[in-house]
């Protein structure tokens, strides 16, 4: 019974998956990273934009690194490293404008967020803006497009709470193990408090 509360329960955390974005212009092509457990690693390249993103992904303990997504240009990469599973994203901000007058915009700075530290910003803070606050969740994969540039860039959120599937057992746990006569349950209740 208890495995197959566990499994229901995970199930129910697979589900809160949410799409975030994507901001930035139209050019370049579509690529979708997918929904991985996390973020292990990112690398960037950029100048006076943001080149190009790579980003290493876990996949049940396993690292998974994507495609390069952008061109061959610009003269500074970056590698931000995550102490995963203790450190994960949980949010991306950054702006996004057109390089020349007359062409889509593409993405001109990132910052990211862990729980633990902020990365950046990394590229120059120009044109529009854009942020996402969350709570409780944590960035599991990646989504945009791109051709010389990173043209665009959102991502998939994982709004599972680690403590629901834990916190779920153990209201099961105390039900089941409960005494059955009401002065004893009236102890084991003050004894829980």
């Amino acid at each position: 019974v208890l495995d197959g509360l566990l499994r229901r329960e995970r199930a129910k955390e697979d589900e809160h998956e949410d799409t975030v974005g994507p901001w930035g212009g139209n050019g370049g092509t579509s690529w979708d990273d997918g929904c991985y457990s996390g973020v292990r690693e990112i690398k960037l390249v950029y100048d006076r934009c943001i080149d190009s993103i790579t980003v290493v992904y876990d996949k049940n303990g396993k690292s998974v690194k994507s495609e390069k997504h952008g061109g061959n240009g610009g003269s500074i990469t970056v590698e931000i490293k995550l102490n995963y599973p203790e450190e994960y994203l949980i949010s991306v901000s950054g702006h996004y404008s057109s390089l020349v007058q007359g062409i889509p915009p593409v993405i001109r700075s990132l910052m990211f967020k862990s729980n633990l530290r902020i990365f950046g910003p990394f590229g120059i803070q120009e044109g529009t803006p854009f942020y996402f606050p969350m709570e409780g969740g944590r960035i599991i994969g990646f989504k945009g497009r791109s051709g010389w540039y990173l043209d665009s860039i959102g991502f998939y959120l994982s709004r599972a709470q680690s403590n629901t599937i834990k916190k779920k057992v153990q209201h099961w746990l105390q039900k089941s193990l409960e005494p059955k006569s009401s002065k004893q349950s009236h102890h084991t209740l003050k004894a829980a408090k």
